[in-house]
């Protein structure tokens, strides 16, 4: 029976009672006597019955309002990507009526993040898809949520013990480890290393810290320590002298500085500062294929961006929520995405025209 589609009617002519009766069985209404209940469930476990959950979707009237608690793109480009891939699931899947309300908040404003996610809360969707930047304020509204049973989605940052639905993105962890590993093996001798996080408050941002710890023990667990001295900085460009100093002050202090680790999507920053001091000896590995990312890719000037894929998490996080409020399947706690490597190279088979947002460099 397992390669046959069992059909009610199937059911019903085995079971000798109506469609009706079936139907009433498994929607758990009207009235079955005991016996027949008990008849109709017993054939339709050994007829492996599974119900055609999407033509049930299909022919419902139920609208879904899923809210989507995501960054400014125009803020940060790094999140045009994500909201694509919201609006391309909402597109694919708006005929089982899922609609998808967009919540834009400031990347770099946490009282923006609070305004909207309380306006969010106050709408009572069904379902909710966040990016958590902002760790500590965030904690609130995830017990508000739980609370009111609205099940919500992480994507980019990864917070476990809040109980999501799911999560999708990357094991930060590992692509710091990833990217601790690129670093031995493209400069075996002994330097000085950097980690940089940008324009990031990195006690409020726990996917930047497991990141570090993931860079951090690759060394450690491969007895490197003594031959790699890590530093580490947080910068900001909100001042562009500051920063320019600032990062100057680590490179000159440096002189055996020979890789820098951008653990955001602004690696393109560092390599802008080391072309324009002619800087040809520090490699860089960063995150995201950005438009500038991918200018200072081609040219050599960063060695290897980690790609993220942030318009699938984006694409995939509605899908989660939809298989679960429509659909009602269960849906893995986690969903990882793959670490992708990219050169210049192989660069090419990662991007489309489409996905890309022309900026000038």
């Amino acid at each position: 029976m397992k390669n046959k589609i069992v059909r009610i009617k199937d059911i019903a002519e085995k079971a000798k009672v109506s469609t009706g009766t079936v139907d009433r069985v498994l929607h758990k209404r009207g009235r079955v006597s005991k016996k027949v209940e008990e008849k109709v469930l017993k054939i339709i476990e050994e007829m492996d019955y599974e119900p055609n959950l999407m033509a049930r979707a299909l022919g419902s009237n139920r609208i879904y309002q899923i809210a989507a608690l995501i960054p400014d793109h125009e803020v940060d480009s790094y999140w045009h990507a994500p909201k694509a891939g919201i609006e391309k699931a909402e597109k694919d899947l708006k005929q089982y009526g899922i609609i998808v309300q967009q919540y834009v908040f400031d990347p770099y404003d946490v009282d923006s993040f609070i305004s909207k996610a309380g306006k969010l809360t106050n709408d009572k969707p069904d379902g909710i898809i966040l990016s958590p930047i902002f760790y500590r304020e965030t904690l609130p509204f995830f017990e508000k949520w739980k609370a009111a049973e609205i099940p919500f989605v992480l994507f980019n940052t990864q917070i476990a013990e809040c109980e999501p639905l799911s999560y999708i993105g990357q094991d930060s962890y590992q692509s710091g480890f990833l990217a601790g590993k690129l670093i031995h093996y493209g400069q075996p001798d002994s330097c000085s290393v950097l980690i940089a996080h940008i324009d990031e408050e990195t006690s409020n941002a726990a996917h930047l810290l497991k990141k570090e710890q993931g860079f951090r023990n690759y060394f450690s667990q491969n007895n490197l320590d003594h031959q790699y001295k890590i530093l580490r900085a947080e910068l900001n460009r909100s001042n562009a002298a500051v920063f320019m100093k600032q990062l100057g002050d680590i490179i000159d202090s440096a002189p055996d500085l020979a890789s820098i680790f951008v653990t955001t999507s602004k690696a393109h920053e560092i390599a802008k500062y080391l072309e324009q001091r002619y800087i040809k000896h520090i490699k860089i590995i960063g995150y995201d294929l950005l438009p500038p990312n991918l200018y200072f890719l081609n040219k050599g000037t960063i060695s290897f961006l980690i790609n993220q894929n942030p318009k699938g998490q984006g694409y995939w996080g509605i899908y989660q929520l939809t298989d679960s409020l429509v659909f009602k399947k269960e849906v893995p706690i986690i969903k990882y995405l793959p670490l992708d490597i990219v050169t210049k190279e192989n660069v090419n088979y990662y991007v489309d025209d489409e996905d890309v947002v022309y900026l000038d460099i």
